[in-house]
């Protein structure tokens, strides 16, 4: 099983209506801001192990769990809405950081929260990194009543306990689950990933740490607009990270394209863009030496 080269540290913050689980590795450095990354949906802190890993530099690196998962515990809910997020960073760096801007790097949905966020705090993010966090297609207004009644919908079924999470024997069945979903994770670093993205339960099963509340569908549409406006006011100079596997074709084939987004991605005013070989949506997974050289190098240009 994989052995990290720098053990993490858990800390428990009060974060607005949450108890928030805080992976910290390294120390706290007198003028040198901290790097903050945030994981993606149904992802947990842990999951940055191997990139903090291999990184050169000693940094004070700071992970939440996001509201909803991990170790992270709230008030029972019954959907979740995604400006919460923002809210959450801002507190989270308002406790950590108070005054201080940040290098934020975030993955997939944190990549969308990272840029939201260096949009309406700009002040707040020194330096940012977008990991595949490409936003959703693009929505017209009529879809609105059908996006209200299918969330309503969704609810009930909740409640009827039809949004389940499935389970698992064992922790080896959770890591072929994670090897299944990403064919190139390897083996060893599988089954770490697995005591960390699952917990086993009292009657011996194993359960992803994860609020099924999550897979109801927002009921408020995207707007684009309201991106693109956000992304044209982040001060800070942008790093965006592509995997070289296609991620958005499987998700969502021609509703939203890589060269619709690389069209967004223009309204972004100091803009650097990188791409990883050999790796899928998971690339902090499946290339941690290359991602890390790639933002330590992105850093050293920005400094």
């Amino acid at each position: 099983m994989y052995q990290p080269r720098l053990a993490s540290r858990s800390e428990f913050v009060p974060i607005r209506t949450h108890r928030y689980h805080v992976r910290h590795w390294g120390e706290p450095q007198a003028r040198q801001a901290p790097l903050v990354l945030v994981h993606g949906w149904m992802d947990v802190s842990a999951s940055w192990q191997f990139m903090v890993d291999a990184l050169s530099s000693t940094r004070h690196v700071i992970a939440p769990d996001w509201r909803g998962f991990g170790l992270t515990e709230g008030p029972p809910t019954d959907h979740y809405w995604f400006p919460d997020y923002l809210a959450d960073l801002d507190v989270l760096l308002d406790h950590y950081a108070p005054g201080t801007p940040v290098d934020l790097v975030g993955h997939s949905m944190g990549g969308n929260v990272a840029m939201l966020y260096g949009g309406a705090r700009p002040a707040r993010v020194r330096r940012l990194v977008n990991l595949e966090g490409f936003g959703m297609p693009a929505t017209r207004p009529a879809q609105a009543p059908g996006r209200y009644a299918r969330w309503m919908d969704e609810i009930k079924a909740f409640h009827r306990g039809e949004s389940a999470l499935k389970t698992y024997a064992d922790v080896e069945s959770v890591a072929a689950r994670l090897m299944k979903t990403n064919r190139r994770l390897a083996p060893d670093r599988a089954q770490w990933l697995a005591r960390q993205w699952a917990r086993q339960q009292p009657d011996g099963r194993w359960a992803v740490l994860g609020d099924a509340a999550h897979k109801i569908v927002n009921a408020q549409l995207f707007r684009v607009e309201e991106m693109l406006e956000s992304y044209r006011r982040i001060a800070a100079p942008v790093l965006w990270i592509e995997a070289e596997d296609d991620s958005l074709g499987p998700w969502w084939g021609e509703h939203f394209t890589r060269a619709e987004f690389q069209q967004r991605l223009q309204a972004v005013p100091r803009l650097a863009q990188a791409r990883v070989a050999q790796a899928g949506h998971m690339l902090h997974h499946d290339q941690p030496m290359q991602l890390a050289h790639l933002i330590e190098t992105f850093f050293a240009e920005n400094g």
